[in-house]
Order: structure tokens, then C-alpha cells, then sequence
């Protein structure tokens, strides 16, 4: 049980990893598809990119930016064109998610979208071994029934920040102690 419910523990940083993924649409045009946000961390200095240099399938997702991409910094531009081939690439059922999951993004208060960046980082400064235990750990989770996720939910709010700490440390225990040999 309490390994369950160290799998919401879990749940906000795996939710963490899906909000942060979602696409943001052009600002001039709100019913244009929504395109990636934010750019990559390590890359090297962004050179500036045309907006001729777009396929016109970018073109027509990133219409709204046409008239100020000049402006835009070439790291945003960079971050644009990546995420309207992202865009591009997805199926129907993937662009209804993607942007199911930005109006709940937008909904948000400017503090639990904070919150949740937080987390976000905190999941991507972990070992990739665990990432992948919380993604799947998440995983596991959705696939329980609404009854028993509902249930887990409800135990975890219930839980103090102390017993929350101590399921999710059962979820990963630390690694035995080293013995020196006498």
C-alpha cells in the first residue's frame, strides 16, 4: 500500500513532465495550433532563421508570429520551428491531447504553473534510471481504475508531509550500506 501511494508521489512530477511538453500557441492567433515554448538548454548560440527558410506547413502553424518573427529572439525562433515540425508530425489524437493539456496549462494559476516547472526540473536533474522508474511508476498508476487512483488521491492528501516523504523514500530506498571487510 504504501509503495501505491508513493506512486503519487510520483503522479506531480510525471504530470510535471507532460505540462511541460505541451506546445504554446502564437499570440496573435488563438486558434492557431500551438508550437514549443521553451528552447533547449545546452545548445549552442541560436542563429536567426528566415521565415522564408519554413517548410509551409510551419508557415501555416506558426501564421500568427509571421508578422514580428524578424523581432523574435533566434532562440525563440529556433524553438518555434522545432515545435511546429513536432506539431506537424503528430496524429490527430495527438494534436486533441496536446491541446487538451494547454487549456488545463492556461487554466492554471500563475503558482501551481510555477510549481509544476519546479518539478519538472527537479524530475530532469534525476539519473535517467530513475526518471524512468517515475515514468513508469506514473504508467502503472494510469492504469489502475478511477476508483483506485480516486482512493490512492484521496489517502495521499490525507498523508503529512513526513509520511509523504517516507512512502516516497519506500519507492526508492537507499542502496545497502558498504561493509568493510575486517
Amino acid at each position: 500500500m504504501i509503495r501505491n501511494l508513493a506512486l503519487c508521489a510520483s503522479l506531480a512530477l510525471s504530470v510535471a513532465t507532460s505540462f511541460a511538453q505541451v506546445p504554446v500557441p502564437a499570440p496573435s492567433a488563438p486558434s492557431a495550433p500551438p508550437a514549443a515554448a521553451a528552447p533547449p538548454a545546452s545548445m549552442a548560440p541560436a542563429t536567426p532563421k528566415a521565415w522564408e527558410s519554413l517548410s509551409p506547413e510551419q508557415q501555416r502553424v506558426l501564421q500568427g508570429y509571421q508578422g514580428q518573427w524578424n523581432t523574435l529572439p533566434a532562440e525563440r525562433q529556433q524553438a518555434l520551428a522545432k515545435g511546429s515540425q513536432r506539431w506537424i508530425s503528430m496524429t490527430p489524437q495527438q494534436r486533441a491531447g496536446a491541446q487538451q493539456r494547454f487549456s488545463q496549462w492556461r487554466a492554471m494559476p500563475p503558482e501551481q504553473r510555477q510549481l509544476l516547472r519546479q518539478r519538472w526540473q527537479e524530475f530532469k536533474s534525476l539519473p535517467p534510471e530513475r526518471q524512468r522508474e517515475v515514468r513508469d511508476s506514473f504508467n502503472r498508476f494510469r492504469q489502475m481504475p478511477p476508483e483506485r487512483r480516486q482512493q490512492l488521491r484521496q489517502q495521499w492528501r490525507q498523508m503529512t508531509p513526513e509520511q509523504r516523504h517516507r512512502a516516497a523514500q519506500g519507492m526508492h530506498p537507499a542502496p545497502p550500506p558498504h561493509r568493510i571487510p575486517h
